[in-house]
């Protein structure tokens, strides 16, 4: 039985005449941690953005669970990215205007789930992320911490194949940062997730199972 859960072959990506990524190819297995390391310019998040579908390669492939990604039209990508892929970017991008409870709920609305349904898988994850008595704060009323945890309920409400973070940890502080790492692992070996990190906090690359690196636009 086939576990891959993203295969990416050949992918190449260039700005002007900054050539991004040369050819970076990779698999990596459904729940598997693994996190991608290197200097700032190293390609990390235009990477991960191309695995995430939000930009599209000059050149290569992407598959995620089996299906190729940069052959399907823009509403279906734009269709399959909400209910397959979840993202958590270092500045959590929550709505101010939203409660928490009504941020984590909004991609399973737009997924079209009812009202109730959305509403209950929302609070089953706040209830996982020890977020329950944070449901009804709006963003500003948070921590840091607490809003990057709404961020990975917000991430995971569509049950998705693959999680990928850009630099989760960077606007947190050292305390925050161990409390997500945590985080991490129990969405790994609880609900067997699929993540892909990038980040240059190598205590989180520490406990991801593999660690990428990258340099000049390629794994190294």
């Amino acid at each position: 039985m086939d576990n891959t859960m993203i295969k990416a072959e050949g992918i190449s990506k260039s700005f002007g005449p900054l050539q991004v990524l040369k050819e970076v190819s990779l698999e990596i297995q459904q729940g598997e941690f693994v996190s991608i390391v290197g200097q700032s310019g190293a390609g990390k998040t235009t990477l991960l953005q191309i695995l995430g579908t939000l930009d599209k390669p000059d050149a290569g492939s992407v598959k995620i669970n089996g299906s190729s990604v940069f052959e399907m039209n823009e509403k279906s990508l734009s269709a399959f990215r909400n209910l397959h892929i979840g993202f958590v970017f270092q500045f959590h991008q929550l709505l101010p205007e939203f409660t928490a409870l009504e941020n984590v709920m909004i991609p399973a609305l737009i997924a079209k789930k009812s009202k109730e349904e959305a509403q209950t898988k929302a609070m089953e994850l706040l209830e996982f992320l020890g977020m329950t008595q944070r449901a009804t704060h709006k963003p500003n009323e948070l921590s840091g911490g607490e809003r990057q945890r709404i961020a990975v309920a917000r991430a995971l409400v569509n049950h998705p194949d693959v999680l990928l973070a850009d630099e989760p940890s960077g606007s947190l502080d050292s305390k925050n940062k161990m409390e997500l790492n945590k985080l991490l692992l129990k969405l790994k070996n609880e609900l067997n997730q699929t993540l892909v990190v990038v980040t240059h906090d190598m205590e989180m690359a520490s406990v991801s199972d593999r660690i990428l690196r990258m340099q000049d636009g390629v794994i190294i």
